[in-house]
């Protein structure tokens, strides 16, 4: 097993290296991100493996406080007649005093960046390029390690990439890549790997490995993302309630299958959440702020579905329902009746729909309950849409997740995929009804046709 690649990530306090490393490592909980200057105040550690290889080890390091004071020190500390080069000049203040009182924090800087291959050191773009930097830039360079400059936060408005550019190319430091540790672009750690291994030859092999291997990562997760929507929709589209006809029962009802809609849904929410390594606290189904408005507290608020463009059904349940999400259907019927109430509950819902309430007059007993099709499209652009931010989202956002509104019609019109209208017909693919199957072949053939076309 060969010995991994060691990195320091160093920079001016609050510039994001802490930042970068939960983005990195998808770890949300990698030390401590905050906007309090020097927050971190020692050196820590995360290692990425390849099937249980590590390959890289990265290592977090406090902010240089005093980058000016400390290099006009370094110069002095050559006696007469000597003229140390760099890292003779760094070892020699790590072993004086200095290194534990006035300096403390820049030598665990230095110690950690002498006791490794290579260093990253971390811009905040938005920052204006000031003396103090090029003083942090010219005592790192005196450790005679190579260094990566990242420039973060790349994504605001208010970066300053062509003044920093031109600064780090005036310093001799013309190895540079972007990156933003909030909204990390999607192949920032592709580039930032390859750009290593334009300075490393030596570890080139360990760093396409890692390429490849978060390449992978990335495809599955996308795939099992596709597939947990998939299963939303299946088990809310073939989700009944039985209810007798009688206004206070429906009610009730009614409430009773919205709520467990919205808890199916608030699921979905937080396994998306876990599968791409951020907090259940990050975002809730009932409160997806818009980047330009908001979802509407609740998934079956017609104002909900009419600003995301989806139509609210109409017809059977006109009155009761229609604006709520929920169509009401008439079951155990007569057996001359059976033939429409299967054409119902077997997907063609359009058709009945236009019998409206002439249809409910005639056919008496018990009501079912299902998911309307407007709901089912809008649960569907509510998870694409959150899945779009979750894969632009880095490990170090704190504010809550914010999701675009929709801007294709795949989901808002048109026919509903045929899976969905299958799954009309089979209450016992639903997790939501009593006695489920859901481990029943053609389920899971319908839930991989859905995870395709999602």
């Amino acid at each position: 097993m060969t010995k991994p690649l060691t990195l320091a990530v160093v920079g001016h306090t609050n510039v994001g290296k802490t930042s970068l490393l939960r983005t990195l490592t998808r770890d949300v909980g990698f030390g401590e991100v905050s906007h309090r200057p020097s927050t971190t105040r020692h050196v820590e550690g995360a290692r990425l493996s390849v099937d249980g290889e590590p390959l890289l080890e990265l290592y977090d390091t406090p902010g240089l406080e005093d980058a000016i004071a400390l290099l006009d020190y370094l110069e002095r500390l050559d006696r007469p007649g000597e003229r140390l080069d760099g890292p003779a000049r760094v070892a020699r203040f790590l072993e004086g005093s200095e290194a534990r009182q006035r300096f403390e924090q820049e030598a665990k800087v230095l110690r950690q960046l002498l006791a490794s291959d290579a260093g990253l050191y971390v811009i905040d773009a938005r920052e204006p390029v000031l003396a103090k930097y090029r003083d942090e830039l010219s005592v790192l360079a005196s450790c005679g390690k190579p260094l990566l400059a990242v420039l973060n936060f790349v994504s605001s408005p208010q970066h300053r990439e062509p003044e920093w550019r031109e600064a780090l190319a005036r310093l001799g430091l013309h190895a540079l890549v972007r990156f933003d540790s909030v909204a990390p672009p999607e192949d920032g750690e592709r580039r930032l790997y390859e750009s290593l291994a334009l300075l490393l030859e030596h570890s080139r092999e360990a760093l396409q490995r890692l390429i490849s291997d978060q390449q992978a990562q990335r495809e599955a997760r996308k795939h099992s993302a596709l597939r947990l929507i998939a299963e939303l929709l299946i088990d809310c589209a073939a989700c009944r309630r039985s209810v007798v006809s009688e206004k206070d029962a429906e009610q009730q009802a009614i409430n009773e299958l919205r709520q467990a809609v919205r808890q199916r849904e608030q699921r979905c929410v937080e396994a998306l959440l876990k599968l791409y390594g951020f907090r259940a606290s990050d975002a809730a189904a009932s409160d997806l702020p818009l980047l330009d408005g908001r979802w509407g507290d609740d998934l079956f608020n017609p104002e909900t579905l009419k600003q995301l463009g989806v139509r609210v059904g109409s017809g059977i349940a006109a009155g009761a329902a229609a604006g709520a999400g929920v169509d009401l259907m008439v079951g155990g019927l007569t057996l001359g009746a059976a033939a429409l109430a299967g054409a119902i509950a077997g997907g063609a819902l359009q058709t009945a729909r236009s019998y409206g309430s002439r249809l409910l007059g005639k056919l008496k007993g018990q009501r079912e309950l299902t998911v309307d099709d407007s709901v089912l499209r809008l649960l569907a652009l509510r998870q694409r849409q959150l899945l779009h931010a979750l894969n632009a989202r880095g490990h170090a956002a704190v504010d809550s997740i914010k999701v675009a509104t929709p801007q294709d019609k795949t989901w808002r019109e048109g026919k509903l995929p045929e899976a969905l209208n299958k799954a009309r017909a089979h209450p016992q693919w639903s997790s939501l009804n009593p006695h489920p199957k859901l481990s029943q072949t053609e389920r899971q053939e319908q839930i991989g046709l859905l995870t395709q076309q999602i």
